[in-house]
């Protein structure tokens, strides 16, 4: 069974359509795990109103970040692979189908897929995220490339994956430190999910998001400042070849 990690704070705007996506995954052995950070909107009721026993909704009485709601989840889910999307992203249909066979093909620990990026309003393709085909854990520190919202973890091979505890590029620190075990990231160059690229997300802000990188080098993998300078102007320039690629053609999403 394939444990999505859904965590969700004031996400009333978007949530319907990253939840109706999971439940148009033409793999159907699954469960969703909706995990309510505090919202003060209409998230919980939107997610209440569904009734497919696949999705298991928890009401956080503290607010525990994205981190630590992530983590909340992975705790609770009974699946041997876990998966992540934001409230505000969405998945293609074929998503877990296709991924999951992929890392039994591939006796992959940890995959990630090509993605595209939509408008805020959802209704249009703004940019492209391709791929390498692997990543190791020297690839991943100068190049960020792989996007949550479309990994999946075999724990069989990780065991139990808890993110750190820290603002911002806590995804990429999980990475990192599970490659730093030896494993090789697999990726499947088809896109198979749609982020949604905000107006004043804390993504977009690049220069926090160089800040956040500069943290996961020096406190998650305990670099000392030379060795992180080392690494840190190639995850600029691929930082900046990323940025341009999401922001390229535009179509019609269908």
């Amino acid at each position: 069974m394939i444990s999505i990690i859904m965590p969700a704070h004031n996400a009333e705007a978007h949530i319907q359509a990253a939840v109706d996506s999971v439940l148009a995954q033409s793999w159907t052995d699954f469960e969703l795990l909706i995990l309510d950070d505090c919202s003060t909107d209409e998230t919980v009721a939107l997610v209440q109103a569904y009734t497919d026993p696949r999705i298991r909704l928890y009401i956080l009485e503290d607010n525990l970040g994205a981190a630590g709601t992530r983590n909340y989840g992975i705790r609770q889910a009974k699946g041997r692979y876990i998966a992540f999307l934001d409230s505000d992203d969405c998945w293609k249909s074929k998503k877990l189908e296709l991924q999951r066979a992929f890392m039994q093909e591939n006796k992959a620990a940890l995959s990630y897929t090509a993605y595209d990026v939509m408008s805020p309003d959802g209704e249009r393709i703004t940019g492209h995220v391709e791929v390498p085909e692997s990543v190791t854990y020297r690839y991943l520190l100068r190049n960020t490339i792989i996007g949550c919202l479309t990994v999946m973890i075999d724990t069989k091979q990780t065991g139990l994956v808890q993110m750190p505890i820290f603002k911002g590029a806590e995804d990429t620190a999980t990475w990192l430190s599970i490659l730093k075990k030896g494993h090789v990231a697999k990726g499947l160059t088809e896109p198979l999910a749609l982020y949604r690229k905000g107006n004043a997300s804390l993504s977009s802000n690049k220069f926090q998001m160089a800040k956040h990188i500069w943290q996961v080098y020096r406190k998650s993998q305990n670099m000392s400042v030379f060795t992180a300078l080392t690494h840190f102007p190639f995850y600029l320039w691929n930082g900046l070849v990323k940025h341009l690629r999401t922001g390229g053609s535009v179509k019609l999403v269908k």
